[in-house]
């Protein structure tokens, strides 16, 4: 049985310390990660395509088995909503072909106001995409939470395409009482829309988002690890991302989440130790 289980990004320097030792260089950071996480969410391909030398720079960084969840730039799936944009699709898989293995799901998501009226270019879009990556769709416009025949069609053309829907789990972040900026910023941006529990496939993507103190978090992340242990008990392999609003403590949910699903599976092993934690040749651990 096998998962895959990481953050929405790889480079925040408030990692150092904690899951990367304190001296990380910045080019340092996603081999770092990669230490103890074996899959990343792409955003960075959302707001901007990466140079060919950082494309290469990320696979010598990464082991064989790391996956990219790379999602769709914006300006096909937000700005051109999936219209017209066969030259702009075609640019993102050029682009990221040299990761080869490594390319995970790649996930579209879209625009809280893609609704029912664009299903057609959903599924057109959908159809065109090369047979040789697997793809996760992630929709936020409440027509396809109607429990009725927006959201049945959404599903069937999904699993009929081997297609995972993206399960993204706000409820917690929404739910919270924390009034500072990072939480407030979070609940504005992140999509408030009824959790969903669909494995449309065999590559389940869950992402949460959680509350900014980790541990109000654990009933549901306990829940959740019960279900993604029953799903590798089917032979599914899940991916599974952790956020925090501001994704300081992203890495450490990461680790509970994991620990959850070892009460599961005892037989998952246990993470790598975080760098930042181990006291490092010449330096000494805080007693604070």
């Amino acid at each position: 049985m096998h998962y895959f289980l990481g953050c929405p990004e790889w480079s925040r320097p408030e990692w150092k310390g904690s899951l990367l030792p304190t001296r990380t260089r910045p080019t340092d950071f996603l081999a770092g990660y990669a230490r103890v996480f074996n899959t990343v969410e792409g955003n960075t391909t959302f707001y901007a395509l990466p140079r060919p030398d950082v494309v290469e720079r990320w696979k010598e960084s990464t082991p064989p088995d790391f996956r990219f969840c790379f999602k769709f730039p914006r300006s096909i799936s937000h700005d051109r909503k999936l219209e017209n944009t066969t030259e702009l699709t075609r640019e993102f898989f050029q682009r990221i072909a040299p990761l080869e293995e490594r390319i995970g799901p790649i996930q579209l998501q879209l625009s809280a106001d893609f609704g029912h009226n664009r299903w057609p270019q959903l599924q057109q879009f959908l159809l065109q995409l090369p047979s040789d990556f697997r793809y996760a769709v992630e929709v936020r416009n409440l027509a396809y939470f109607d429990e009725q025949e927006t959201e049945q069609e959404l599903d069937t053309f999904l699993r009929q395409h081997q297609m995972a829907r993206v399960l993204f789990d706000t409820h917690k972040l929404m739910a919270s009482q924390q009034n500072d900026s990072a939480t407030i910023e979070a609940k504005r941006r992140k999509p408030k829309v009824p959790v969903r529990f669909t494995a449309t496939n065999e590559l389940p993507l869950l992402r949460f988002v959680g509350d900014p103190q980790n541990e109000v978090n654990y009933p549901v992340l306990r829940d959740w690890a019960q279900r993604v242990a029953n799903w590798m008990r089917q032979g599914f392999t899940p991916f599974v991302f952790l956020h925090t609003p501001d994704d300081i403590l992203a890495p450490q949910l990461a680790r509970d989440f994991h620990g959850f699903l070892q009460e599961q599976l005892p037989e998952l092993p246990l993470l790598p130790d975080f760098a930042g934690e181990v006291p490092q040749p010449g330096e000494q651990l805080s007693l604070f």
